[in-house]
């Protein structure tokens, strides 16, 4: 049995890092399990100018402890309205990474969101020229549709025709839930990836309702039935360089997950990596983590594999049922259950 592995440093490809003192209590967690992340738009108001993309990337980089060495990479939050040469040269100055698609209150602070992609056409023709990644929250939010569909539906209405209508565009389906999303992004051509987080690799939606409501099981996409978790779990450790890791992780104070319309967001950075690993061990293929941790995003993106490693040892450790930092207080992924990987170093 394996007792320690050793990885190239990995990057995460989808994280909320917040704002204020919510960025201050969380980004440290971050960065200390990644070398790089894409940092989510969706803040209030979100980021749509490489001005604001600037500031935050300033703000996330004074939350970080003295001689953190990490990179966040930065997003354009697209809007109906969207400025397609404004988004072009944040890309060319290397200040926007990629767009986020959110729809139009599909999640938390995603109100001024796209209420149709059709709008967008001008927008996607550009980042379809020069190369810009789109990263796609892939929900239909038509009150009419079951919350568990939304994925599936969205992939039939939306994603399909917009691949069809820009061949080239480099697009990731981003924390992918069901087993319709593995399928499609499997079968797509190579400018087609998707992130996992570790969430919907570990629980069912049986997880929100395991002996009464449980928010701090509640993130959007919602998790579903286990044939999906299990079509996702399947993907995620195939080796498929179409796949890669990307934790959405989205940290709410307990007031706001534990309240009458409690917050979507799961908060999994501080173990993440562990998370990934005891996935990967239970299906016997510890030496695939590299690539989907460290390999597969870069690859996409076209950006450096990172140098340096990180060490994780087989070694029980008891996550916390809270993580306070000054007034913060956040329920962890797995808070209470003990892990049976650790980072060290």
């Amino acid at each position: 049995m394996t007792s320690q592995i050793t990885i190239r440093r990995p990057d995460d490809w989808h994280v909320h890092l917040r704002d204020g003192d919510m960025l201050r209590a969380v980004a440290g967690y971050t960065a200390r399990q990644f070398a790089r992340a894409i940092v989510m738009p969706n803040l209030t108001p979100p980021v749509v100018t490489v001005a604001a993309a600037d500031a935050y990337r300033a703000r996330i980089m004074d939350a970080l402890p003295a001689g953190t060495d990490f990179t966040p990479l930065m997003t354009c939050y697209l809007t109906d309205d969207a400025d397609a040469e404004e988004i072009a040269r944040g890309y060319e100055r290397r200040v926007f990474a990629a767009c986020k698609l959110y729809p139009a209150n599909a999640t938390t602070n995603s109100a001024h969101g796209v209420t149709d992609i059709r709008k967008l056409a001008g927008v996607l023709e550009t980042m379809q020229r020069i190369g810009m990644p789109l990263l796609i929250h892939g929900e239909v939010t038509d009150r009419d549709i079951d919350i568990f569909d939304r994925e599936a539906v969205f992939i039939d209405r939306i994603l399909t025709p917009l691949v069809r209508d820009f061949p080239v565009l480099k697009i990731v389906l981003e924390h992918i839930t069901t087993s319709e999303a593995a399928e499609f992004v499997a079968g797509s051509g190579a400018q087609i990836g998707a992130t996992i987080t570790p969430q919907h690799l570990v629980i069912n939606r049986n997880a929100i309702f395991d002996g009464g409501i449980r928010p701090h099981a509640y993130c959007l996409p919602v998790a579903k039935r286990e044939r999906h978790r299990l079509a996702v779990r399947k993907a995620a450790v195939s080796g498929s360089p179409k796949f890669f890791l990307g934790t959405d992780s989205a940290p709410h104070t307990i007031g706001r997950k534990e309240a009458a319309c409690g917050c979507a967001g799961i908060f999994n950075a501080p173990y993440a990596l562990e998370s990934y690993a005891q996935v990967f061990d239970e299906e016997g293929v510890l030496d695939r983590l590299e690539g989907f941790a460290s390999e597969h995003g870069p690859n996409f993106y076209g950006l450096p594999l990172n140098a340096g490693s990180v060490t994780l040892q087989r070694e029980d450790v008891a996550v916390p049922a809270t993580i306070a930092e000054g007034e913060i207080s956040v329920v962890p992924f797995h808070a209470g259950e003990t892990l049976r990987w650790r980072l060290v170093g």
